[in-house]
């Protein structure tokens, strides 16, 4: 039997910030608690993300109680703190690719703030509790519902997969160009692209659609600079139908909290 441990867990705030690591996570119906249930956005509502803001990288989030705090990694504005009910309670129309859902405007001062930081017209967006934003029916389970994620509630990576790369690459690179929730250790690379089913404490996780990569992953999340790898490289090993895979996008049902240190159970291998 693989043993298998949670290593890491990682949560973003504000999608396509910089995220923090904890020592334990409280497991919601849209995934992690606030795990990107904060989003900038253009005037028209479209999401803004690392992609074509890759100066985003460069605001660094962190939890206080009550409260997000929010600052420059280069110090260039002083650092924001943005209490979590806070809100205009003006409804905009935020869009994630293909979805639309309602989310509420944050404050005039965030948006001023986030404007002069990234030096573009932007608005701090937050999801109410009443806005249900469903997962892909195409992969869906039980209409499984997540927060400003790119499409699923968690993203699982395993390290030896990490150490299997970055022993192809003449500089190494460090878990958080690939944003993942959950990283294990344990097992052989890419073991994650073989399971199907798994358990962490009393919730089951289901891996339904490998994580295809994006530019993202070419951008230092300390410099904001951008590069070719990791992209090049896993393009010669990790692509499947013109896609590049690293990760696993998952579905999970349950609740509760899960630890740093809890064992990875796999139920289902594929």
């Amino acid at each position: 039997m693989v043993d298998l441990q949670l290593q890491d867990i990682y949560i973003y705030p504000i999608k396509s910030l910089g995220g923090l690591s904890v020592q334990e996570g409280e497991v919601q119906e849209t995934g992690l608690r606030y795990d990107r249930r904060w989003m900038l956005t253009d005037k028209e509502g479209n999401f803004l993300s690392q992609r074509t803001h890759p100066q985003m990288a460069l605001l660094q989030v962190s939890l206080l109680p009550g409260a997000l705090m929010v600052a420059h990694k280069k110090n260039i504005v002083s650092p924001i703190t943005i209490p979590f009910d806070a809100t205009t309670r003006r409804e905009v129309s935020a869009t994630i690719w293909d979805d639309a859902c309602t989310a509420l405007e944050v404050s005039t001062i965030a948006n001023e703030w986030f404007s002069e930081a990234l030096q573009a017209p932007v608005q701090l967006v937050v999801m109410p509790s009443t806005t249900r934003r469903l997962v892909d029916p195409v992969y869906a389970k039980n209409n499984e519902i997540v927060s400003f994620a790119d499409g699923y509630p968690f993203l699982l990576i395993g390290q030896a997969s990490l150490d299997d790369l970055n022993g192809r690459l003449e500089h190494p690179l460090p878990m958080n160009r690939f944003r993942p929730n959950l990283v294990f250790n344990g097992g052989a690379a890419f073991c994650e692209d073989s399971m199907h089913t798994f358990r962490i404490g009393n919730i089951t996780f289901a891996a339904v659609k490998p994580c295809s990569r994006c530019v993202i992953t070419t951008t230092s999340q300390e410099l904001a600079t951008k590069g070719t790898e990791p992209l090049k490289t896993l393009s010669c090993y990790r692509a499947v139908k013109n896609k590049i895979i690293f990760g696993q996008n998952l579905l999970h049902s349950g609740s509760g909290v899960i630890k740093v240190g809890d064992k990875l159970t796999v139920q289902q291998w594929r």
